[in-house]
């Protein structure tokens, strides 16, 4: 955990490292250190709000077991004591190809249609069996789904979009403008983010007190497992980038915020003015982060992309099992250490704004938290009973009845599932 977190907060511009201790274990067994990577993106950013709230310098305890079951959050999700995590659809799973394996993604209606116009309905394993590996990932990419072929980890380094990768760090936080220095008492986040890493991070934010309000778009709707386990304490609103009322409503949000979370694949907002660049021009008072799934550079900056086809793509799925019967991280890893990772970027550019004014905007990746944790090398993959939920599950108030969740690592748990709201900051007093 140690050099995940130095190398973290060496790129946030922290100050001393305080001493961190953890209790427990995670549970998170397996070859790669999946249990230090997500210890450390847990600890950035709870060092982070220390930092930002007055507190810096004082040790930090960590239990690992809340650590290890929020990394798991979706699958503990419960209303009136029955699952509704989202789970993986039948057809996003590994798919035997004529030289190979091809980590699909269709728990999303578009995205299996795409599946679908590639394959057919009529025999899918069939058809899939009939092509290369990069064959299947070129045809469903091409047909607008998501999809990657499992590659070794040196394929991986040696392929253009590897390669793209392997020059960035793990995380970064960078000003890019002037503004004056700015403090505020309760943050505003704009989250424009879907799935995972990014609803992670906004709901980070929400544990640590922050004012988070996601929008959603009318034509592509959050899967509602999906946001039963990510939207914890935050607003929700649609509102349509397409329309013109919609950007209207957008611009007043953005001049009310004080943070920008950016979910989406790079390329799918700069329609609608929201790339950073943009941003940091119109509001320069904005810490903005930006998550993508393959980093911004290379051949694969603006594609699809999920925790479960990076971990494919980039070796980790070979590592976690072989060439010939490909395996998986013992939870979604990627996605939530870079989403943990991202709440810390957020936080550290409030406090730098605040002592050094500034626009600040990070930049994270998927791919980048991958290239960290192979880089790490392999563990012994010490085996762990995966710790007990109950004395770390919340019940919070949702329309329908009580949802339970796990509590948020090292915060008070927070006050409300995901609550529809107006697309609006409260009047200030």
């Amino acid at each position: 955990m140690n050099e995940v977190l130095t190398q973290a907060w060496s790129a946030l511009g922290g100050g001393p490292l305080p001493r961190v201790t953890v209790s427990g274990a995670t549970g998170l067994a397996g070859p790669l250190a999946a249990e230090e990577m997500s210890l450390a993106a847990v600890a950035a950013q709870l060092l982070a709000a220390r930092e930002l709230t007055g507190a810096p310098g004082a040790p930090l305890e960590l239990d690992a077991r809340q650590v290890g079951l929020a990394v798991r959050s979706e699958r503990f999700v419960r209303r009136a004591g029955r699952p509704v995590g989202p789970g993986f659809a039948p057809m996003s799973r590994f798919w035997r190809s004529a030289d190979g394996w091809v980590r699909l993604h269709a728990n999303y209606p578009h995205h299996r249609a795409a599946v679908l116009a590639v394959l057919g309905e009529a025999d899918p394993d069939a058809a899939a069996a009939g092509l290369t590996a990069v064959e299947l990932e070129d045809a469903v990419v091409a047909a607008g789904g998501a999809a990657a072929a499992v590659r070794t980890e040196e394929a991986w380094a040696a392929s253009a979009a590897g390669r793209a990768v392997a020059g960035h760090p793990l995380l970064s936080l960078d000003r890019v403008g002037d503004a004056p220095a700015r403090d505020v008492r309760r943050p505003r986040v704009l989250s424009l983010t879907r799935v995972i890493a990014g609803p992670v991070a906004a709901r980070t934010l929400a544990a640590h007190g922050a004012d988070v309000l996601r929008l959603e778009s009318p034509r592509l709707p959050e899967d509602p497992g999906t946001l039963a386990d990510t939207g914890s304490g935050q607003r929700t609103a649609v509102v349509d980038l397409a329309a013109r009322s919609g950007r209207a409503t957008a611009e007043e949000l953005l001049a009310g915020a004080d943070v920008v979370l950016l979910g989406y694949r790079p390329g799918a907002l700069e329609a609608f003015g929201l790339d950073p660049a943009e941003l940091a021009r119109r509001h320069p008072h904005l810490v903005v982060v930006r998550l993508s799934a393959w980093g911004t550079d290379g051949p694969w900056g603006r594609r699809r992309g999920f925790d479960s086809l990076v971990q494919a793509a980039t070796g980790i799925a070979v590592a976690c099992g072989s060439a010939d019967a490909p395996g998986v991280l013992p939870a979604q890893v990627l996605d939530h250490a870079t989403g943990h990772l991202a709440a810390a970027a957020a936080l550290r550019g409030l406090a730098r704004r605040r002592a050094e004014g500034g626009t600040w905007s990070a930049e994270l990746a998927l791919a980048r938290t991958a290239a960290r944790l192979l880089a790490a090398g392999r563990s012994p993959g010490r085996p762990g009973d995966d710790p007990d939920p109950a004395p770390y599950l919340v019940d919070l108030p949702a329309d329908g009845g009580p949802l339970t969740v796990v509590g948020p690592p090292g915060c008070p748990p927070w006050a409300h599932a995901a609550t529809p709201s107006a697309p609006a900051w409260p009047a200030a007093g």
